[in-house]
């Protein structure tokens, strides 16, 4: 596990590399699962909730990025000392969990689809297979427009059978 000293100048400091880091360095800590914690570097107080609540609090500052809305973080906010606090931790824990599980699966699942291909091949197969149903398409309409007046196959009039 990664440990981060926080100094009382408020910089952090990997041990692990022996520099000082910032907010960006931690958030990608997070986002490469990798495990660690911050502590204070002279109580050694773990400290790690309050740095992730800081940078959820400048990811959130920007309103085009926000996962949390006004009306979500009032809700939340209610639930601190109420009987369904802890309910509500548990409940959350398990939402984002079983979410990104999901997610996970419906990557994979893509990834199967498209294979190893670029973007660029996978639109084309696409645009290839909805150009082939089109051309069935047309060419069932069509044979249903022959039959319909009359025509044989070969776009004449079929002789009357009277």
């Amino acid at each position: 596990m990664i440990t981060i000293k926080k100094y009382p100048n408020r910089r952090l400091y990997d041990t692990t590399k022996s520099q000082y880091i910032n907010l960006e360095a931690v958030k990608d800590l997070v986002m490469s699962h990798k495990e660690f914690e911050v502590v204070d570097s002279k109580t050694g107080e773990n400290l790690t909730k309050s740095i992730l609540l800081q940078i959820i609090t400048e990811q959130e500052s920007n309103d085009h990025q926000s996962v949390l809305t006004q009306t979500v973080l009032k809700q939340l906010i209610r639930f601190y000392g109420s009987d369904s606090q802890a309910f509500m931790r548990q409940y959350l824990e398990q939402s984002i969990a079983m979410f990104l599980e999901r997610q996970d699966t419906m990557q994979s699942v893509m990834a199967e689809i498209m294979g190893n291909a670029s973007p660029l091949t996978a639109f084309s197969k696409m645009m290839e297979t909805n150009m082939n149903l089109w051309r069935n398409f047309t060419q069932m309409d069509s044979a249903a427009a022959s039959r319909k007046s009359g025509e044989g196959p070969t776009g004449h009039s079929e002789p009357s059978k009277d």
